[in-house]
């Protein structure tokens, strides 16, 4: 039981994580030491999606399911509403890096205006 509640909580912060990627950029207009946060979060997000590394929070969270009997993901909140929206049906490697431009893109349209508002007198 412990190791299906580690795993299921590996699910929800690798949510945040993405979350994070796609959006830290606006909690860098709020507050600036986010920036030291969200830069490396940003770069690893974009390694992995376009170099197709595996993130070790998937294999963290794969190896305490196994620990806890689980053999796939079956059942329960997690698996059945998050888990689908971090790995969707049919990721291919050309969506992988058509979201990975996606994020790229929205994040320099972010830091854009992070970068003007800061140079605002």
């Amino acid at each position: 039981m412990l190791y299906r509640l580690a795993a299921d909580a590996l699910v929800l912060l690798h949510l945040a994580f993405i979350l994070l990627v796609l959006f830290g950029g606006l909690l860098v207009l709020r507050w600036r030491p986010a920036l030291l946060l969200h830069l490396p979060a940003l770069a690893w997000g974009l390694a992995v999606e376009g170099l197709h590394l595996q993130c070790p929070l998937t294999h963290w969270e794969n190896r305490m399911r196994l620990a806890a009997g689980d053999a796939g993901y079956h059942g329960g909140f997690v698996e059945h509403y998050i888990w689908p929206l971090i790995y969707p049906a049919g990721l291919t490697p050309h969506i992988q890096l058509l979201l990975g431009g996606v994020v790229l893109v929205l994040n320099l349209a972010i830091y854009s205006g992070v970068i003007w508002r800061w140079r605002r007198p």
